[in-house]
Parts: C-alpha cells; structure tokens; sequence
C-alpha cells in the first residue's frame, strides 16, 4: 500500500486535474453584523474539485465550513473571489446540483414518495413520469415497500436516507452535503457511511462532504480538506490512497491509522486538539 503524504501527487492525479467540476478561487465571505462591524467566514479560500472525486472538508465549528458549501450552492454570495461549477461563474444555484443538509428537512403531512417527488413538482414535471424512478432509489438505499410511510413513522437514519432520495431523484451531476449524518447515532451514522459510499461509488457524482469526523472523512473521501477558524482557511489537503470498496474493517488498518494521525496532528499544531501528555 502506497500512503501518500500531505499535497504530494502523482502523475494521474495530475492528468485528473484537468476535468475540474468546482473552481474555488481566492474566495472571501465576510458578514456584516447586525449592530455593525464585520466577521470573516471564509478568507482565500482555493479549491478544485474534479469531476467524479468525493472530497471531505473537516474541521472545527465556526471554521466556515458550511458557509463554503453554501456558496459553491449559490445560496450565499462570496463577497470576494470566484467559484465556478462546470466552468460557468456561480451566481445563483447550479443546474445539476443538490443538497443535503444535517437535519432532513421532510414535510410530516407527505408521504415518503412524495418527499422525494418534491423537487420534480417544483421544476414543473409530471410526477407520474418519476415514481418509477423514486421507487427504485428507496430499494437501492434499503427502503423498498416504504414509499407510503409518513416521515414521523421512521427512524432519523430512514428520514435521512429519503433526504438522499430527495437529493437523488433527478441525477445531480454535483452533491452537496453538510454534516447529513452528524445527529445520527454512532451504529447508523456507520451504516449511511458505507451506504453513501456504495451509491457513490455506482454512479461517480461530484461529492463536497461536510463533517467534523476525522474518521468519516479518511473513509469516504478521495481527498480530504482541512480547515481553521478565524478566519476560515484551508490550511492542508490530503489525498486518500486507500482501496475501495472501503469497509469498517478498514478503519482498523495501519494506513487509516497513519490518514487519521496525519489530520489529528495538523488539529493539534492549531491548537483544536490537545495531545495526550
């Protein structure tokens, strides 16, 4: 197993760059606060992620991890900067693209198809022409024969695999997702993991994943971003060279271990983290 360090890349990682899918350049979000004066979320932040890469982004709260997602979105305006998807300037939310938040965000009075049939009533389409589609992303992430539930009837793992229905429903080339399993408990939290995983791994989107888990992040991502606070900032990016299909199994390996300490240690020269005496 070749463990590849810190911003170290090959030759094909190189080759990769050339179909990038995110361009973030030298991208600033600064808010002002309601009795005056200012507060940076993000400052110079520079990041390409190419077409088909699941790329983690972990770090502490307030870091502005979320508010970096949410203008790669188009939700918020960068107040400096550019970000580009599929080579166009972002200016409001790209075609192609989704979101899944932590919380799940599902209407009670709907039924779990019709959840995930939301987004096909607002561009428009006839929702007949996608149930088919609908039922088959709930057999695929283990929720066959549910699609007349009501979302108070399910677990917040089943909630949050409908969300990731929802997201799916119209094949997003981009897949945004903040934190969508960090209110899960840990055994289902470990679950979506693989599962987020598999569908992944199936289909090739374009991932941006937020967490504060350093062990999500190593095990999901081809890369993972690591951010600190006041001001935001990418201070480190570190590509993953593990094999996949990955496994909980794969968390007890010496090469995981080495990612992980890697990230646990640049916390750690922050001052995020306090090493053990």
């Amino acid at each position: 197993m070749k463990v590849i360090e810190p911003n170290a890349e090959d030759s094909s990682q190189r080759e990769l760059r050339a179909d990038i899918h995110v361009a973030v350049k030298k991208a600033d979000k600064v808010y002002i606060l309601p009795k005056g004066g200012t507060i940076t979320a993000i400052r110079q932040i520079d990041l390409d992620i190419c077409r088909g890469e699941f790329i983690s982004v972990v770090g502490p709260s307030g870091c502005g991890k979320s508010t970096l997602l949410k203008c790669v979105s188009g939700i918020a305006e960068i107040t400096a900067g550019q970000i580009e998807v599929d080579g166009a300037k972002v200016t409001d939310p790209p075609d192609h693209m989704a979101i899944v938040f932590q919380r799940d965000i599902l209407l009670d009075w709907r039924s779990v198809l019709d959840n995930i049939l939301l987004p096909i009533e607002f561009k428009g389409h006839r929702k007949a022409d996608w149930v088919g589609r609908a039922s088959e992303l709930l057999d695929l992430i283990g929720l066959k024969g549910f699609e007349q539930r009501r979302p108070w009837e399910l677990s917040g793992g089943q909630r949050q695999r409908v969300a990731i229905c929802r997201a799916l429903i119209q094949e997003p080339r981009l897949l945004l997702m903040d934190e969508p399993f960090g209110a899960l408990d840990a055994l289902t939290r470990d679950e979506l993991n693989l599962e987020l995983q598999r569908l992944w791994l199936a289909s090739k989107k374009t991932v941006l994943f937020i967490t504060h888990s350093i062990a999500e992040a190593v095990l999901l991502s081809d890369r993972v971003v690591v951010m600190a606070a006041n001001p935001g900032r990418i201070v480190e990016t570190i590509p993953i060279d593990l094999p996949r299909p990955r496994t909980l199994d794969t968390r007890e390996t010496p090469e995981f271990g080495h990612y992980a300490k890697i990230i646990r240690k640049r916390f750690e020269e922050l001052g995020v983290l306090r090493s053990k005496a």
